[in-house]
C-alpha cells in the first residue's frame, strides 16, 4: 500500500477505467490433475492462447494485468517476458493452481511466497496483486487476507460478493476497499463486481460467464458499471482446437455426468475472442495497479477492519 501511495504522489490524476484481467493457467494440465488425478507437463496451448490476448490488446492499445500461475511461467519464461515488455502488469495467480479450501494457512504461504518469488525472478518486476485460484477467498477461508500481508502482497482480486455453489462470499462488499488487518497492516481488495437481476446478484465480466451469456446482457453490465467491471478471462476459453489424446482418453473413462460438466467447458469458445474484441471496442480498460492508484485518488476507498468483519460472521454486509 505505502508503495502504490508513494507512487500515486508522483503521477497525475489517473481516469478511472474497468479492468482487463487474464488467468494465466493451462487447462489442459489443470483438469488432467483435478478431473483425471494424472499428472501431466504444462502444455504449449496455453502459449498460443494467451498470446492471441497479447495481440488482441495490442490491437486495442490496452494494458491489461496477467495473474500467472507460477508453474507456466517456469514452463515458459519467454511467455512472461513477452507479458512485461509490452507494458502488462504481472500478477500471482498461485504457484500450483491450489485453491484456499485445500490448503492450510502453512500450505498457503508456502504457496504464494513461492509463486510471487518465481515470477518476480523470471520478469524482473516486483509483484504486488495476487487473484486466487476458482475465486476461493470467501467467509470460508478469512484467514487467507492474513497470509497475503504476510506474504508482501499490497491488493488481491479474489472475492466474488455473491453465494455460489464453489465460490462467493455473500454481503462483502461490491466496491474496492480497504482491509486493515494485524498490525494495522493494509490491502486494497477488489472484488468481482455482479450485475443485479431480479434482485439478486450474478456475475457477468469473465469465465464461463462471458462465455455462456448472451452478449447484450454482458455489455449491460459493463454500460452499467463503466468504470467499476473487472473483465477476468482464462487463455483456454478461447482454445477451440482438439484437446490431447490423451485427455479425451482419460474423460471417457469418466462417468456420463463428468463427461458432459467437462465438455460443455467448450461451448461456445469460438464466439469468445469477438466479445471480447467488441467491449475492448465499446469500453476503456486499465491494469489492476492502474486501477487501484485511480481509486485511491478519488480517495473512493472504503475502510473496514477485517478483525471486525470475521467477528461479525458470513452473514455480515458491508
Amino acid at each position: 500500500m505505502e508503495r502504490l501511495s508513494q507512487e500515486q504522489n508522483k503521477t497525475k490524476a489517473l481516469e478511472v477505467k474497468s479492468v482487463f484481467s487474464v488467468d494465466v493457467e493451462d487447462g489442459v494440465s489443470i483438469a488432467m490433475r483435478d478431473i483425471f488425478n494424472k499428472t501431466v507437463p504444462q502444455t504449449d496451448r496455453v502459449i498460443r492462447t494467451t498470446e492471441v490476448i497479447l495481440d488482441l490488446l495490442a490491437k486495442h492499445h490496452t494494458k491489461a494485468t496477467f495473474f500467472t500461475l507460477a508453474q507456466v511461467a517456469e514452463a515458459f519464461p519467454a511467455l512472461v517476458q513477452r507479458i512485461v515488455s509490452e507494458g502488462h502488469e504481472l500478477a500471482v495467480h498461485g504457484n500450483k493452481h491450489l485453491l484456499f479450501s485445500q490448503m492450510t494457512p502453512q500450505l498457503a504461504r508456502q504457496e504464494l511466497s513461492s509463486a510471487k518469488k518465481k515470477l518476480e525472478d523470471i520478469s524482473g518486476q516486483y509483484v504486488i496483486g495476487h487473484r486466487a485460484p476458482a475465486f476461493s477467498i470467501s467467509e470460508r477461508t478469512p484467514w487467507a487476507i492474513d497470509v497475503l500481508l504476510e506474504c508482501g502482497f499490497q491488493y488481491d482480486s479474489s472475492i466474488m460478493p455473491i453465494k455460489a455453489s464453489r465460490y462467493g462470499w455473500p454481503g462483502f462488499s461490491e466496491n474496492p476497499c480497504l482491509l486493515i488487518g494485524n498490525d494495522n497492516r493494509k490491502l486494497v481488495e477488489v472484488p468481482i463486481k455482479p450485475i443485479k437481476l431480479f434482485g439478486k446478484a450474478f456475475p457477468y465480466s469473465g469465465g464461463s460467464y462471458l462465455r455462456l451469456l448472451p452478449y447484450s446482457l454482458i455489455k449491460t453490465g459493463f454500460s452499467q458499471n463503466p468504470t467499476q467491471s473487472i473483465l477476468y478471462i482464462h487463455p483456454y476459453e478461447l482454445d477451440t482446437k482438439q484437446y490431447p489424446d490423451y485427455y479425451l482418453a482419460a474423460l471417457k473413462k469418466e462417468s456420463l455426468w463428468t463427461q458432459l460438466k467437462m465438455r460443455s467447458m467448450w461451448f461456445n469458445r469460438k464466439n469468445t475472442i469477438h466479445k471480447l474484441d467488441d467491449l475492448l471496442s465499446c469500453f476503456r480498460f486499465d491494469t489492476m495497479k492502474n486501477f487501484i492508484k485511480a481509486t485511491e485518488q478519488q480517495k473512493t476507498l472504503k475502510k473496514i477492519n477485517f478483525r471486525e468483519l470475521v467477528a461479525r460472521g458470513k452473514n455480515s454486509t458491508l
